[in-house]
């Protein structure tokens, strides 16, 4: 049986640490291969390896460094229909989608392309009498990343490279259910030209997370999982004294107008809903119609649709998604259609049971729509993240656009309308229409969710021990109060903060100014919020 194991100082290093996990075939639920897991010692190697080589590579002129990066785009794009192959093999993702997982990875890395332009500083005569004040923007050292199985090419590219053109060397950890994708990367890397242990690739389970986290010599950790793990990666790591990105969950929703163009909208929902079979942080998994008439007409459209989705093995050109990662995962999903069922929720489309002829044993899930959710379900409050549809039905444009900011996990929301006067407007901003947002209080929540997210709630060193910057009493605050009723202005859009910046300038919150694209890769200046 195939054995992938690690890629460290520019070459494939076998485990030794007896340990392996297995990699399946989600299209037949057999196993196709197993992977080296590490041990806490061979994380040490491994780092010590990038440590090494980090200096060399960080002194090494940035454009020579681009030079890497646009190689490796060239590699990328030569290598597309093997590199789609091998993804889709394991993870069962149609090709067409394993295509698009390494096309907007490699847009990343055509960012990084332009990293002399990135990385120049800045400077300001005058700043104060007799003052000059200049910035440079320097590499941290070895940085390393822990990254999901629906992505295997997109999300570690998003890390590595910025990462790497920065002047890091970089850990990278992938998920072990397919962890061969990112192993070519590595490979195409070197090909390009990238020094040996600049880029080193270490499989592993809790046991090498946690190395990570704890590891002195790494200076800064991005994550993206589930929301649980990513709480704990962000308090160890942060504990540590390590600059952290840790991305969780997240719950999208389509809202509906009476006078949307249903057929389009339909086509739109169908393909974010039911796409790489639902594992995607952007799927749509919540369809919110405005009205009764809007519902019913919504809901008769959308069984129609997915009476024609043709589930299907990856590599069927005609399929519109493929099987789940692992039989786990597709009990895990079926578990959570009972629950709707349980909550009182009505099953219109139930896509359990699904079989594929001459496939019965892969990872299938057909596709399923509830109708009449309740918003307090716990169906509703969790991220399936499956080809699970839910229509949480509303009455109004406002109760729609609360239930999508008050989630825990509110994230991306679409408006479905022919109607410009029919869009959230932001006051303030020249817009004549009236504010549609739902809840004020539910807005400032929401804000403060996403803030916390990216890391303003995060652990800072003091004399004595750690403490937790932002600060702890946020809902009594009346920029922050929930509700409309504190002393505080209402915010009445995510982007008009200025509550809250005000709030963290008078508490001297502290903030870093990272690198959004690809981690906290470049060291930026400590400033307040301003």
């Amino acid at each position: 049986m195939r054995t992938i194991s690690h890629f460290v100082g520019g070459q494939v290093v076998e485990g030794t640490s007896g340990r392996f996990g297995d990699v399946f075939d989600p299209n037949t639920g057999k196993v196709q291969a197993r992977v080296a897991l590490a041990s806490v010692s061979e994380l040490d190697a491994a780092i010590a390896n990038a440590k090494a080589a980090q200096p060399a590579w960080a002194a090494t002129n940035p454009q020579r460094r681009a030079r890497v990066m646009f190689e490796f785009k060239r590699l990328l794009e030569i290598h597309m229909d093997e590199l789609a192959e091998l993804l889709s093999s394991e993870h069962g993702k149609v090709i067409a989608d394993s295509k698009g997982d390494i096309q907007r990875g490699l847009e990343v890395i055509e960012f990084a392309c332009g990293i002399p332009h990135l990385l120049k500083g800045e400077y300001t005569q005058g700043a104060g009498p007799g003052i000059d004040v200049y910035s440079m923007r320097q590499a941290l050292g070895v940085v390393a990343g822990i990254t999901p199985f629906n992505f295997p090419a997109m999300i570690p590219m998003w890390m590595f490279g910025p990462a790497i053109a920065c002047g890091n060397a970089f850990i990278l950890k992938p998920s072990e259910r397919d962890p061969s994708v990112p192993v070519r990367l590595a490979q195409l890397m070197m090909e390009a030209g990238l020094p040996a242990g600049v880029l080193n690739v270490v499989h592993g389970d809790k046991d090498c997370v946690e190395g990570i986290l704890d590891h002195k010599d790494i200076r800064a950790v991005s994550f993206v999982g589930s929301s649980d793990i990513a709480q704990s990666v962000f308090q160890r790591a942060g504990a540590n004294g390590k600059r952290v990105q840790a991305m969780g969950g997240a719950k999208n929703h389509g809202i509906v107008l009476p006078d949307a163009d249903l057929d389009q909208a339909t086509a739109d929902i169908i393909g974010a809903a039911y796409g790489s079979a639902g594992e995607r942080c952007m799927a749509l998994p919540v369809v919110v119609p405005v009205g009764a008439k809007t519902a019913d007409a919504l809901r008769e459209r959308l069984v129609e649709a997915i009476g024609g989705l043709r589930v299907g093995v990856s590599t069927d050109q005609d399929a519109h998604y493929g099987p789940v990662v692992s039989a786990a995962h597709k009990a895990r999903i079926e578990s959570y259609i009972q629950m709707g069922v349980d909550e009182g929720a009505e099953l219109v489309v139930d896509g359990r049971g699904f079989s594929l002829q001459g496939h019965e044993d892969g990872f299938f899930v057909g596709p399923s729509l509830f109708d009449r959710v309740k918003p307090t379900s716990r169906s509703y409050q969790d991220e399936i993240f499956g080809p699970v549809l839910q229509m949480v039905r509303a009455e109004t444009l406002e109760e729609g656009i609360g239930l999508a900011s008050r989630h825990q996990y509110g994230n991306g929301v679409a408006i479905f309308t022919r109607n410009g006067d029919a869009r959230v407007r932001r006051p303030g901003r020249g817009g004549h229409g009236r504010d549609q947002r739902a809840d004020p209080g539910a807005g400032r929540l929401s804000q403060l969710r996403r803030l916390e997210a990216f890391g303003l709630r995060r652990p800072e060193p003091v004399r004595h021990g750690w403490r937790e910057v932002l600060h702890a009493d946020q809902d009594r605050h009346p920029a922050l109060a929930q509700g409309g009723g504190g002393a505080g202005p209402e915010l009445r859009h995510p982007d008009d903060a200025l509550e809250i910046r005000r709030a963290l300038t008078e508490k001297s919150a502290p903030f870093f100014v990272g690198c959004s694209s690809g981690g906290s890769n470049s060291r930026p200046h400590r400033s307040r919020w301003r």
